[in-house]
């Protein structure tokens, strides 16, 4: 009878905590208890089952997909965003409106942001931030030669000096191109001076945004040059490469494939890559899932930002 007398209590603390919304010492001063016994009785109103707490997610959220990826590849964070249709397009939208609003909520003054200059997904991206007022970014840096062929050039360059403006901070470009013709002519290119003070800067990025690609480049990186050869790509996909962060290859498990090719990749490294505090990988479709989940597997993704389609490939591969 004693314990039922105690839980009735509790179950009154809780009540009126929880139910009526008055704080620990009004409710203390009422039933004449210390304000610690009141709080050691709302920790005893869970422990008893007393109180529970429920998280309903609202429509078109996907709470449990989000923690079947955390589970899965020990992923820090991820955001599963709504999609109707299972296509590239439509996909590429939905990640770029979530990531906005994340980097609109989460900028802190003073950021350091590293951005691949050619991601579609990132430019959406780009295309939904407000400009920022209260928090401000001190530089956005392209992480991944910027220079390429004239028809899609103003896309790297826009990407990075829009989002620098959008922020409120300095756009620091690297202007050469991402992949060059030899590693000699890699470190001809990384001797300019203005190329060298963007590079210094990587290793001060405090955020880093990046798209995951499959060994088959995409359209835009395609067009714009920065690819290797048709023989290089199957060469990179006999050695078990499945995909790529800024041109940096892995394989399924996450392993870096090191080839010479790397020598002539003007950007980035994953090692460096892999001390900046915060990385947000922006990534999805069908094309891409091996890729994205190799990506995972590499150890340097914070927050993935994916749609219900991948998500859902992703935890059944």
């Amino acid at each position: 009878m004693a314990r039922l007398n105690e839980l009735r209590l509790i179950s009154r603390v809780a009540q009126m905590y929880h139910i009526e919304g008055r704080r620990q010492a009004e409710i203390a001063q009422h039933l004449r208890l210390s304000q610690a016994t009141v709080s050691r009785m709302l920790k005893r109103a869970e422990a008893e089952d007393i109180v529970r707490t429920s998280v309903i997610p609202p429509a078109g959220t996907y709470g449990e997909l989000e923690a079947q990826l955390r589970a899965k590849y020990q992923l820090p964070e991820a955001i599963v965003v709504e999609c109707t249709e299972d296509r590239d397009g439509a996909i590429m939208v939905r990640i770029g409106e979530a990531a906005a609003h994340l980097l609109e909520v989460t900028l802190a003054p003073g950021e350091i942001i590293g951005v691949s200059s050619w991601s579609q997904t990132i430019f959406k991206m780009v295309e939904n931030i407000h400009p920022q007022k209260s928090a401000q970014a001190k530089y956005v840096v392209q992480t991944l030669g910027g220079m390429g062929d004239p028809s899609v050039q103003t896309h790297a360059t826009q990407l990075t000096t829009r989002l620098a403006r959008l922020t409120g901070a300095e756009p620091k470009l690297l202007p050469v191109q991402g992949v060059t013709t030899s590693r000699e002519a890699k470190l001809l290119m990384q001797a300019d001076p203005f190329v060298r003070e963007t590079m210094d800067l990587f290793g001060s990025i405090t955020l880093a945004i990046v798209g995951i690609g499959a060994v088959e480049p995409s359209e835009l990186l395609a067009r714009s040059g920065n690819i290797f050869s048709s023989r290089e790509l199957a060469d990179l996909a006999e050695a078990g490469a499945v995909g790529d962060i800024s041109l940096r290859f892995f394989d399924k498990n996450g392993k870096s494939v090191k080839t010479p090719l790397d020598e002539r990749v003007l950007g980035l490294p994953l090692e460096e890559l892999a001390r900046v505090e915060r990385v947000i990988a922006l990534a999805g479709g069908a094309k891409k899932t091996d890729a994205i989940a190799g990506a995972l597997r590499v150890g340097v993704i914070d927050m993935l930002v994916t749609d219900k389609f991948t998500a859902q490939r992703l935890v059944d591969l």
